[in-house]
């Protein structure tokens, strides 16, 4: 439901402009110094743009988020209907998609991978203030929420448009090793910045020691040590989940989920070190469905009517899977990162890809600047924003914090972020390596 909201919030962006004779268009750094009046009109239609998608996309999801979570789906059902009304009005005098043609694959997975992003940028503050629903934040054992979809939602993300999924040589294990490096340093300095400033740390997410980053560089560096092709990398991550659920359901869950824990490294961080098999296991499976779905010999990378019902077709199989295991298998659990958890994420993220695959479909449809910025320098506003979350948490008592400041402390950290991220992007700058 989220990503769907994006998306009409989106479209909803576009079409307005669109009816307002709002310029959507030519939003790009310049870096000629032949003319500057021409640079400086460029640079205030940028600054416009990233204004216009606060306004029209961020800041409407934050209200989603916190005072107007109660009505989240009356909002969907408004926006589809306007959104419909709008385009039907503007397909008459707009000459961009025809029939049969549609935005390429490439636009609509980078709206997705946005999506995701600016999710987690808002909610890793706004669950820490009391206007955020209890039922978006993460569980402590079995079940599921909105921000439990985040950790697996990413390393899905990225599995799909690898350069494994797409049959691309990635070098040798030592490649792998360096590209590993900058995460297990950011790891590193996450852990001593925490421990450093005596910042509140949920134990029972991943371990006293461990966190996100040490995770992703997990999975890298096992990656890099098996490298095999695509194709056979489902039968690989069907294999490690089977087994890692197998030794889960012989004892291995009670020992995770468990106050229990020893004076070794380990045991201190459990939660996070038997989960990488979980994850790897998804990042398998999902270099593997990227090949099949997108970037076969016999796949055209676009979002092509077929390619948009084999989505939809696999994301309805993998629900059906999900029930299954959820009933007579073992509860979902993002903590152990179990079969069902996997299988969840997956069927998830691929209706959340087919959704932003089919609003390609309708005119007016395009990456937003702010789309645009984000989608170049992903860790970039990852990074921010855990640093901006984490200096607010340390000013501000979050808990005892009134609607009104709680509402306007989200929004200013909303804009902030925007404006930062969108100047980092305009500026010619890109953070990637993951």
């Amino acid at each position: 439901m989220t990503f769907l909201l994006f998306q009409l919030l989106v479209l909803l962006r576009y079409s307005i402009g669109f009816h307002c004779k709002i310029d959507n268009n030519g939003v790009k750094a310049v870096t000629s110094k032949k003319n500057d009046d021409e640079k400086i009109v460029i640079s205030r239609n940028w600054k416009a743009a990233i204004s216009l998608d606060f306004i029209f996309i961020v800041f409407p999801m934050l209200l989603f988020f916190t005072v107007l979570s109660e009505w989240v789906y009356h909002g969907t059902v408004l926006l589809s209907l306007l959104v419909l009304i709008l385009s039907v009005t503007a397909k008459r005098s707009f000459s961009g998609l025809q029939r049969g043609q549609s935005l390429s694959f490439r636009a609509s997975v980078s709206s997705y991978r946005v999506a995701l992003m600016l999710i987690t940028c808002l909610c890793i503050l706004a669950v820490d203030f009391t206007i955020f629903p209890r039922r978006y934040a993460k569980t402590e054992t079995y079940g599921t929420s909105l921000m439990d979809l985040g950790v697996g939602s990413f390393v899905l993300a990225n599995a799909i448009v690898s350069r494994q999924a797409r049959d691309v040589s990635s070098g040798n294990w030592i490649t792998g090793a360096k590209a590993t490096a900058p995460l297990l340093l950011l790891g590193f300095i996450r852990l001593v910045t925490t421990s450093g400033v005596d910042y509140q740390v949920h134990v029972t997410e991943y371990g006293v020691h461990w966190n996100f980053f040490f995770t992703l560089a997990a999975i890298s560096i096992l990656t890099s040590f098996v490298n095999i092709p695509a194709k056979y990398c489902g039968i690989l991550g069907f294999a490690v989940l089977a087994g890692y659920q197998t030794w889960l359901l012989s004892g291995l869950n009670t020992y995770l989920l468990s106050d229990e824990r020893g004076t070794d490294i380990i045991s201190k961080n459990k939660e996070g070190v038997y989960s990488i098999l979980g994850y790897w296991a998804m990042y398998l499976l999902g270099v593997h469905l990227g090949y099949r779905l997108f970037y076969g010999k016999h796949t055209k990378i676009r979002s092509t009517t077929s390619s948009i019902a084999r989505v939809f077709l696999v994301s309805l199989l993998l629900w059906i899977v999900t029930i299954l295991f959820d009933n007579y298998v073992e509860r979902i659990s993002r903590r152990t990162c179990n079969m069902p958890y996997v299988t969840w994420v997956l069927a998830q993220d691929l209706q959340a890809l087919g959704i932003f695959m089919l609003s390609s479909y309708i005119p007016l449809n395009k990456l937003s600047s702010l789309e645009e910025a984000i989608d170049q320098n992903l860790l970039a506003t990852f990074l921010l924003a855990n640093l901006v979350t984490g200096m607010v948490n340390l000013t501000v008592d979050t808990i005892f914090a009134s609607p009104f400041n709680s509402l306007l402390i989200l929004t200013a950290y909303a804009f902030a972020l925007s404006a930062i991220i969108g100047t980092i992007h305009f500026s010619g700058f890109r953070l990637k390596f993951w």
